[in-house]
């Protein structure tokens, strides 16, 4: 049974499209730098995104793109949201993972670079759990 979801429910929506959107905008920024972009970046962020293998990128993207797909859904109030942020989830970690096993990421940013890939695996669980909750509520349908 469908019920009424509270005010808060949209507004959980709405800034979960606007933070997912971001993240397809950076996800573009980021694969389409020129080879000119690239050697301008200071040599510690160089070496990080040279280091990084192409499949990455296609993670990155499923990361992005499954999370901005199931914030639409949530705010179409629709089920099919939860696979997407359980997707996306999944692809943030592997990314983020990699990203410190397979490139110089530590050494060039130290535990600087840790709150940010926090936030955004923190947000990614976050979403999984709302839409869980939204759907157990009977605010999906």
């Amino acid at each position: 049974m469908v019920t009424t979801a509270p005010a808060s429910f949209r507004a959980v929506s709405i800034l979960a499209l606007a933070w997912n959107l971001i993240g397809v905008t950076m996800f573009f920024l980021q694969t389409g730098l020129t080879p000119e972009q690239v050697a301008a970046m200071p040599e510690e962020q160089r070496v990080v995104y040279e280091a990084m293998p192409g499949w990455l990128a296609v993670v990155y993207g499923v990361a992005v793109f499954t999370g901005a797909l199931g914030s639409l859904g949530l705010l179409l109030r629709r089920r099919w949201a939860l696979p997407l942020f359980a997707i996306s989830l999944a692809s943030v970690l592997v990314q983020m993972i990699a990203i410190y096993a397979l490139t110089p990421a530590w050494q060039a940013s130290g535990a600087s670079g840790l709150p940010m890939t926090f936030v955004i695996t923190g947000i990614a669980a976050f979403l999984l759990w709302y839409a869980r909750r939204a759907s157990a509520r009977g605010w999906l349908r």
